[in-house]
C-alpha cells in the first residue's frame, strides 16, 4: 500500500480546527517523523494508529511542540509552528500523555486544579469546570480528598483526563489511554471521549487497541516507519483480518 493509500469511501472531513501538514521531527540524526499529514474538525473523533516504534507518540509530542520539528501546525488556521513549549496549550490544544502523569501524592482535587491554572484566582470558572468533570467522572467527585498515586490505574486515568478538561480544551489528544487497564475500565473511558467528541471537542486518540478506537473514530490514520501509510474508513472495517491487511499491506 502507498504513502497516500486510503480506504474507498472516507466520509466528509469537517473543516480542520487542528491541521497538520508535513510535520516532521527527530531524534539526534533519527528521523521518528516523515512529512505526516492529519486533521480533526469539530465533532470529530481521529484514531492514529500503529505498531510499536510507528511514531505515534512522537506525532503528538510534535503538535504540542516538545520535540524539535518542522512543517505546519495550524490551529484554526493560525500557525503554532516554531513556537515554544507550552504555546499550543495556551491556544486550547491539550495533551494527556502516556503514562497519565498525574501527581501522586497530590489529592484527586490538586490535581484537578492544577488544570485550571489559566483562569487564576477565578473561583466560579474553577468550579464550574470541576462541576463539568464530575460530571463525567462521578468517581472523581467521591475520591476528591484521595491521594492520586493511591488510587487504581484505571482512576488515575480518569484523573489525567479531567485535568486535561479543566484547562477547558478546544483539542484534547490522548496518548495510549487504554495502556494496563482493564477492558471495562477503558470502555469507560473510552466512551467519554466519544461522548465528549459528539458534544463537538476535537479529539486525536492514539491507541494500541486499534479494534476500539475504531468504534469512536470517524477516521483513522495508520502510522508505519513515521509516515501516514493508510487513512481508514472504520465503517469499512469489517473484521480483525480487514484491519490486519492495512498494517501488512
Amino acid at each position: 500500500m502507498n504513502p497516500a493509500a486510503t480506504s474507498s469511501s472516507l466520509p466528509e472531513v469537517a473543516q480542520p480546527v487542528l491541521d497538520v501538514r508535513s510535520l516532521s521531527a527527530s531524534y539526534g540524526h533519527v528521523e521518528a517523523l516523515r512529512s505526516v499529514d492529519i486533521s480533526v474538525g469539530r465533532g470529530e473523533l481521529v484514531a492514529v494508529l500503529g505498531p510499536n516504534g510507528a511514531g505515534k507518540s512522537t506525532l503528538l509530542r510534535a503538535i504540542m511542540g516538545l520535540i524539535p520539528n518542522h512543517g505546519e501546525v495550524l490551529f484554526q488556521g493560525n500557525a503554532l509552528t516554531r513556537r515554544k513549549p507550552g504555546a499550543a496549550a495556551t491556544k486550547g490544544v491539550v495533551l494527556v500523555p502516556e503514562g497519565r502523569g498525574i501527581f501522586g501524592p497530590m489529592t484527586v482535587l490538586e490535581n484537578l486544579e492544577l488544570g485550571a491554572y489559566s483562569v487564576g484566582r477565578d473561583k466560579k470558572e474553577v468550579e464550574r469546570r470541576l462541576t463539568s468533570v464530575f460530571g463525567l467522572f462521578p468517581r472523581l467527585k467521591e475520591r476528591f480528598k484521595q491521594t492520586a498515586g493511591s488510587m487504581s490505574g484505571g482512576e488515575q486515568q480518569m484523573v489525567a483526563v479531567g485535568r486535561a478538561m479543566m484547562a477547558d480544551p478546544k483539542v484534547l489528544l490522548l496518548d495510549e489511554p487504554s495502556l494496563g487497564l482493564a477492558p471495562r475500565v477503558t470502555g469507560e473511558i473510552l466512551d467519554t471521549l466519544g461522548a465528549l467528541s459528539q458534544s463537538g471537542l476535537p479529539v486525536i486518540l492514539v491507541e494500541q487497541k486499534a479494534p476500539l478506537a475504531l468504534q469512536l473514530a470517524c477516521r483513522a490514520y495508520l502510522l508505519s516507519l513515521g509516515r501516514i501509510v493508510a487513512t481508514i474508513n472504520p465503517r469499512e472495517v469489517k473484521s480483525h483480518d480487514e484491519l490486519a491487511q492495512y498494517y501488512f499491506a
